[in-house]
């Protein structure tokens, strides 16, 4: 069986430096850009949108084909929510499915810019990667890592981005403007002018939740709602509850949108125990949101941030290690939204609560019992 390492960094072995120039998460052409994408079909195979891509451009990888088996080095942000739980599943099962990966060594920053940066420090030193992917904990800390990753070997980036372009290639859903676009623009469409939007949020600092909220944040203000308050959850469900029942004694909330839907449910449950109707509601895939919205009839939309993304990585890799061409300098992946409509489709009883459907793991190895399903 191949064999998937975890390693532990050594403390201190590189540090970080200053990062001088100031992302920016309010970007009007980015947001246009994105908000086409949304509306694109994708190209490549039908049917797997973890293979597909928006873009029709591409990058030339022969310069670092080299025969293998490989060793595959990925430095993840974490596996500390469950939306990073059902990735790393399906990242392992992704490269089960490659015999000629010999081995995946995975490093666990547990949430820390300080130790992901160590991380990858001990990553290059140890001489044994044949190319590097990195999910990275925060944007502009990680980048001067990334960079000097990209010196020894190529580098692939997902779900979260850095400050510069060395990667062969970034792998991400259309992203986080598009994230908050689809669901402001549904709260926009089921509210009248005027109506009261509560945001919560569940942290700073990273670019698909910085750009999720400046969407949803333009998006409301352009049609006349009345944001009541914009506050961050940290990911714990008494947290959201707590803030939500202050702002319900407040005052009628018409509306609660989410730029990360992982404490739905807590949010719900706050209207509940006030007996008062759920407001238009925007969460995310997890099952125990759907499942609530379908018990419910509530009036709701989930944009997702598909887990199926975790499979593109090792795709990605392999292809760049036999000198084959990825698209780049980014992969955009198709992010559909699940509707009233399509909503069916998605809930799944057997699943653990948490579980994000939009996971493209069905046909993987293990399927449902390695994702805790099935039971």
């Amino acid at each position: 069986m191949k064999r998937v390492i975890a390693l532990s960094a050594a403390l201190g072995l590189m540090v970080a430096g200053a990062w001088a120039q100031s992302p920016n998460f309010d970007d009007p052409e980015e947001f246009e850009r994105q908000r086409q994408q949304l509306q694109m079909e994708p190209m490549g195979a039908e049917g797997e949108p973890w293979a597909q891509y928006l873009e029709d451009s591409m990058v030339d990888t022969s310069e670092y084909a080299k025969e293998g088996p490989y060793t595959v080095c990925f430095s993840n942000a974490g596996v500390n929510n469950p939306w990073r739980v059902v990735g790393w599943t399906n990242m392992q099962a992704e490269a089960e499915l490659h015999p000629e990966i010999e081995e995946l060594v995975h490093v666990d920053a547990e949430g820390s810019d300080d130790k992901q940066i160590a991380d990858i420090g001990d990553l290059l030193a140890g001489g044994n990667c044949d190319i590097m992917i990195v999910s990275p904990n925060t944007t502009a800390a990680l980048t001067p890592a990334v960079e000097q990753a990209c010196q020894q070997m190529p580098v692939i980036v997902f779900d979260r981005g850095v400050n510069t372009d060395c990667p062969v290639t970034f792998i991400h859903p259309v992203g986080g403007y598009g994230f908050g676009i689809q669901g402001a623009e549904f709260v926009a469409e089921n509210v009248d002018e005027g109506a009261n939007v509560l945001m919560l949020r569940i942290l700073p600092g990273v670019d698909v939740l910085e750009t999720r909220f400046s969407a949803g944040r333009r998006i409301f203000e352009e049609a006349g709602l009345n944001i009541v308050g914009a506050e961050f959850t940290d990911g714990d469900n008494a947290k959201t509850k707590s803030i939500v029942q202050d702002y319900i004694q407040r005052g009628p909330i018409d509306a609660v949108w989410m730029d990360s839907g992982a404490t739905a449910v807590a949010a719900i449950e706050a209207f509940e125990d006030n007996g008062l109707e759920v407001p238009v509601f925007v969460g995310e895939d997890q099952q125990d949101f759907l499942q609530k919205w379908k018990a419910m009839g509530l009036t709701a939309i989930a944009p997702t941030y598909p887990t199926y993304q975790w499979r593109t990585p090792i795709i990605a890799a392999l292809k760049i290690l036999n000198g084959e061409e990825v698209p780049g300098p980014e992969w955009v992946l198709p992010q559909p939204a699940i509707t009233a409509e399509t909503l069916d489709d998605y809930v799944n009883e057997t699943m653990p609560p948490l579980h994000y459907a939009m996971c493209g793991c069905e046909e993987l190895p293990g399927y449902p019992e390695r994702w805790g399903g099935g039971r």
